[in-house]
């Protein structure tokens, strides 16, 4: 048997056991299988009234031709031509309708899913490990742990059961759920970690990684069978909004967000000033390492250091794909890269964030989270197409419903005109008055 023919085999094997596993998927893939039959049956149908209607018209059109034009049949010509267009408006209406039933029935299939998943979570006392979490800090902030948030209170989850799994030590961000904390930087070394998700920062379905992760989190902390909530779930349940089949009440009706109480990691004690903005400028897809942006980051940080300290929460390694910029020194820009390790990097900088008067830096995930401590962020990109406008607009719905700090991303390009409206450079006290740092 050749190597394509072992694989059919295989994949249809891996079907069948999913279909006796999960029965009920096989009912709702034939759900969808039948509105997709509807739809083409549909749209072929109207394609020969089409192609009828066309022929018709073009034997009338050929007679109309052999005859004097008189007002009649110039009548009879618009009406044929306004035949045609409400015939093509009656073909786009049905088969948009039959997509809209299809997105709805892949809604309601996640839903379903979900449904049954926190059902059996409800059904055992047994522990729930949330996670692994290994992805993206936007993610993590807006959808994650928010959706964690909702389905334990939906089920009524004994803070006892609940074992979070994530990486660089964000304890805090799950400080509301109670239960334990383990680190995956604990589990697994930086380049080993950096190497598994980098290039699938989407966890979408349980990966090799994952299960290994999983495994050695359960041996760490002696896990007597526990149940899995895996981020797979919620990319699934969240993904229609992403792709704008569904809108933002989709997120919303399976979320519930919470403000973060700031740490006080002991090595913090005596390394910040009094008074101080939180800067981090790192380089994105939305703000690339070009001589421009770089220059421009030096000279931010310079400004905000003429009226106030300044501390840099540049990491000492990578995480991620995301290198950091490193601002020239000045006497008021303070570091404290030294006291951070791969598993607790997230809680310093969460703790410097949550005591700073304001964040300043690079627009992404990470500027969400300076709101979420209740302290205002100032974000910049230089090129606009390169994020999502829903990811911005939700985190913008979220921290006014909160009645926490702003959120405002700013253009590099459009930096110079906000520094002219309130008369001077990107300083700390400027920008205060005008209550965006405050």
């Amino acid at each position: 048997m050749s190597g394509g023919e072992s694989g059919g085999v295989l994949k249809k094997a891996v079907r069948a056991l999913h279909r006796l596993v999960h029965p009920q998927y096989a009912e709702e893939r034939a759900r969808l299988d039948d509105i997709r039959r509807a739809v083409k049956i549909a749209a072929e149908e109207q394609q020969k009234q089409i192609t009828r209607l066309a022929r018709e018209m073009s034997g009338l059109a050929s007679r109309i031709d052999g005859l004097a034009r008189n007002r009649d049949l110039q009548s009879l010509d618009r009406r044929v031509e306004w035949l045609r267009e409400a015939s093509a408006r009656q073909h786009r209406t049905l088969t948009q309708a039959l997509k809209f039933a299809a997105w709805d029935e892949e809604l309601r299939i996640e839903e379903r899913r979900l449904v049954h998943r926190l059902e059996r979570l409800r059904g055992t006392s047994r522990p729930i490990l949330i996670g692994p979490w290994s992805g993206e800090v936007g993610f993590e902030l807006l959808y994650w742990i928010p959706f964690v948030t909702w389905a334990l209170a939906h089920i009524d989850a004994a803070p006892e059961r609940v074992v979070v799994v994530s990486r660089g030590g964000p304890q805090s961000w799950y400080a509301h759920l109670g239960g334990r904390y383990a680190d995956l930087l604990t589990l697994v070394d930086i380049d080993r970690f950096r190497a598994h998700t980098t290039e699938h920062k989407k966890q979408r379905t349980m990966r090799p990684f994952d299960r290994e992760m999983v495994r050695a989190a359960i041996a760490k902390l002696d896990l007597d069978r526990p149940v899995l909530l895996h981020p797979g779930l919620m990319y699934r349940l969240f993904t229609p909004y992403w792709k704008q089949k569904a809108t933002v009440l989709r997120v919303e009706a399976y979320t519930k967000h919470q403000r973060i109480a700031p740490p006080a990691p002991p090595e913090l004690d005596g390394r910040l000033p009094k008074d101080y903005v939180a800067v981090r400028f790192y380089f994105s897809s939305c703000f690339p390492d070009t001589p421009e942006n770089r220059a421009f980051a030096d000279q931010t940080v310079r400004g905000l250091a003429e009226s106030s300290h300044v501390v840099l929460l540049n990491t000492p390694f990578r995480v991620d794909d995301h290198a950091d910029h490193a601002a020239k020194g000045s006497p008021r820009v303070h570091t404290v890269d030294d006291l951070m390790t791969p598993a607790r990097n997230l809680d310093v900088q969460t703790a410097v964030i949550a005591g700073a008067k304001a964040f300043v830096g690079t627009y992404g995930g990470y500027s969400y989270l300076a709101p979420l401590c209740g302290v205002p962020s100032l974000a910049f990109y230089s090129r606009r197409e390169e994020f999502f406008a829903h990811h911005l607009q939700l985190a913008d719905r979220v921290f006014r419903a909160m009645n926490t700090a702003d959120l405002v991303p700013i253009d590099v390009r459009d930096a110079e005109v906000l520094g002219l409206a309130l008369g001077a450079r990107l300083r700390s006290a400027d920008l205060g008055g005008a209550g965006l740092l405050r």
